[in-house]
């Protein structure tokens, strides 16, 4: 058995200890058991978890406790999560969507790259999306949707000059999905698919001129030292769903289910707020600004979008983003699009 299965093992061992609706009698309080979101980011340790291992107790009055652990820090793939929330094995999860897209083509878009360059446009996107996301993964996958959460906008880091997306054409830029690679490749760039921890190593040794990645989560990882230039227009951002395998859910008293319904969209409002505040504090540390906090600062140069650049993005986004997805989708989700996000942002998919 290699390490990944090991921790695997692991983590499913912690999450079958409870039964299948995802909870334990310790005394007299029950106890939940919830995969949260990625490890170490703002989003999950100021507020995801602080909710569930101590507001949650306060909220039910000490009936109910929770344990939380991050799914990259549970052995778990993001891509396996939506399928073991259907399974039941894990009762009450966090999956990235853009990872469950994988298994369900059609959940990756409300974050297509290109789409939200602002996080008002995001928010209209995710609101038309929404009826559509509960209604399939309540009747195709048996899961209840709580919560949609948001990371930090995704931009692009350069390290030589540039003015537009027009000038980056030509140079190798860090991808994390097809379509970050199907606009990087609209833009005359190639697009270089390449993991989070391993950016710094491939910058560093030229194999990638520019990478896109979050605004703080570069700052975190050093990027800064070895890039000149950020583009503050958002690439995509990252959204991921907090839901609960319909037994486990089904199995909850009637007031607990109420008090979490209740209770979960307040933490969703505080998690996007709190994407949006740290998209522009990145920048702001990035770039050295005297609003910089709980980051480093450094002197980048901050690259504000030209007036070509939004006519470009969504250009590349309607031409080639959008109509790639379709075309590895299907027909159907041009139907799905046309019927949600495609009127608020006023771009139509055509099926070919």
């Amino acid at each position: 058995m290699n390490f990944h299965n090991i921790v695997l093992a692991a983590a499913m061992a912690w999450l079958l200890a409870a039964p299948l609706a995802g909870w334990a009698q310790a005394s007299d309080a029950k106890r939940l058991r919830i995969v949260g979101g990625l490890a170490g980011v703002n989003q999950y340790t100021r507020y995801e978890e602080p909710f569930w291992t101590r507001d949650l107790a306060r909220l039910t009055g000490g009936k109910y406790t929770a344990e939380i652990v991050p799914f990259d820090r549970a052995g778990i793939r993001g891509q396996e999560m939506l399928r073991l929330m259907q399974l039941g094995v894990v009762p009450f999860g966090t999956a990235l969507l853009g990872l469950t897209a994988a298994q369900e083509p059609s959940f990756a878009a409300p974050d297509l790259a290109g789409l939200s360059p602002d996080m008002p446009v995001l928010r209209k996107a995710v609101t038309a999306f929404r009826p559509y996301l509960e209604k399939t993964l309540r009747e195709r996958y048996g899961i209840e949707l709580l919560a949609v959460y948001v990371y930090p906008a995704q931009v692009v880091y350069c390290n030589k000059p540039f003015a537009s997306l027009a000038d980056l054409a030509g140079r190798r830029i860090r991808t994390s999905s097809p379509p970050q690679a199907d606009l990087v490749e609209a833009l005359g760039a190639t697009p270089v698919q390449t993991g989070f921890a391993e950016i710094m190593a491939n910058m560093k040794s030229g194999n990638i001129e520019c990478a896109i990645t979050g605004t703080m989560s570069g700052n975190t990882i050093g990027l800064p030292e070895v890039t000149t230039h950020i583009h503050s227009l958002p690439v995509n951002w990252g959204l991921s769903i907090f839901g609960a395998n319909m037994g486990a859910w089904q199995a909850l008293p009637a007031n607990m289910r109420a008090t979490l319904k209740q209770e979960l969209p307040k933490l969703e409002v505080a998690i996007w707020n709190e994407a949006e505040r740290e998209t522009g504090n990145g920048i702001a540390c990035n770039i050295g600004s005297a609003s910089c906090a709980g980051g480093r600062k450094y002197a980048m140069t901050e690259v504000k979008p030209a007036p070509t650049d939004d006519a470009r993005r969504r250009t590349i986004f309607a031409n080639t983003v959008l109509a790639r997805w379709v075309h590895r989708c299907g027909a159907q989700c041009a139907t799905v699009w046309n019927q949600s996000i495609g009127p608020v942002v006023g771009i139509e998919a055509h099926a070919k």
